[in-house]
This record gives C-alpha cells, structure tokens and sequence, in this order.
C-alpha cells in the first residue's frame, strides 16, 4: 500500500500539474481554516478545491476520443517486388587438383 501512493501521485501531478496544485493548495487551505477555525480561509479552500476537481471532471469528459480502429502501418509490402533468386545447384564432380 505504502509503495502504491506515491506511484498513483506521481502519475497523477504529471499529466494535469496545474490542477493538481491547485487541488493540493485547496485541501490544505480547508485543512488549516478549519482547525484554526478560520471559516474565510475553510471556504476559501473548499472553492479553490472544488473548482480545480469541477474542472478536473470536465477535462476528463473532453477528452474521451470515439472510438476508431487503429491505424495498422506495415514497414514492408505484402508481395516483394523483385524476382525470386534462382535455386543454387552443387555439382556432383570432384573439384581439380
């Protein structure tokens, strides 16, 4: 569990590092607002942490692609374009001295 955590996070501040933050920044401005019992500060976080996970919600809906098949690219041709090498024969005769 403990190696899971970092991993999730560390995936999640590279792909939206700005919404992240501003995630961050609002869960700990709820945090403290509400311990110090700093009720501007409490809705100040919840806003800015609600805001970022609204906006967080609408780009994970904008970016759902429709579904397509995916382009298959062929590095070589089906069918070689050149002849076929001739089959090489051995001769049965002994090589001269």
């Amino acid at each position: 569990m403990n190696a899971v955590l970092p991993r999730f996070l560390k995936s999640v501040y590279r792909r939206d590092p700005i919404i992240s933050v501003l995630m961050t920044v609002g869960v700990v401005d709820t945090l403290i607002g509400g311990l110090n019992d700093s009720w501007s500060l409490f809705a100040v976080g919840l806003g800015t942490a609600g805001i970022s996970l609204a906006f967080k919600l609408w780009r994970i809906q904008q970016r759902r692609p429709l579904a397509e098949e995916p382009v298959i690219q062929h590095y070589l041709p089906p069918q070689s374009s050149s002849n076929t090498l001739p089959i090489l024969t051995i001769s049965k005769k002994k090589p001269r001295r």
